[in-house]
């Protein structure tokens, strides 16, 4: 196992294929897609009272206001299921929460949340797929994925199935 020019963790796959993971309160959970980034994030389900004080401060200013129209219970509750979206997210982009969780935006559509807007490095918004899972009682998480061939390649990086070159 290797890691990216961003630290994103590389294992040695077939060409084509990649793999990201995610761990919480003693539960993994993995994800291999071909032909495609991919990205899982999984969170334990609890109380988070700062959640308004965080969203305010790191995500956009439209999901802060959806989730102040919340009650408290379910503001924490869709406060861990945008995380988790932004995150697998920007784990299969191949940056991670240092690219900014304020720069992709996520909007609630018949209960499920779909990529809205995000910053042009991370592409048509319309190519992501985004999926909620719900991989143990008590846990959140979401997976993403994106053709590898359409999305842009952060500077220094590699398709999966391509080997990096300086």
């Amino acid at each position: 196992m290797g890691r990216s020019a961003h630290g994103r963790p590389v294992l040695e796959l077939p060409a084509g294929w990649d793999c990201n993971w995610s761990h919480s309160g003693g539960l993994l959970a993995v994800v291999l897609g071909e032909r495609m980034r991919v990205g899982i994030d999984i969170e334990r389900e609890r109380p988070r009272p700062r959640a308004l004080e965080l969203a305010r401060r790191f995500f956009t200013p439209a999901e802060a206001d959806w989730l102040a129209a919340h009650g408290p219970g379910d503001a924490s509750r869709d406060f861990l299921r945008l995380w988790c979206a932004k995150e697998a997210v920007l784990k299969a982009h191949g940056r991670g929460l240092a690219f900014g969780l304020d720069r992709l935006e996520f909007r609630d559509r018949g209960g499920c949340l779909r990529l809205a807007a995000c910053d042009p490095a991370l592409g048509d918004p319309e190519a992501w797929r985004v999926l909620e899972v719900r991989p143990a009682p008590g846990f959140l998480g979401a997976l993403a994925w994106f053709n590898s061939d359409a999305m842009p390649t952060p500077a220094g990086e590699a398709r999966p199935g391509h080997t990096a070159r300086p």
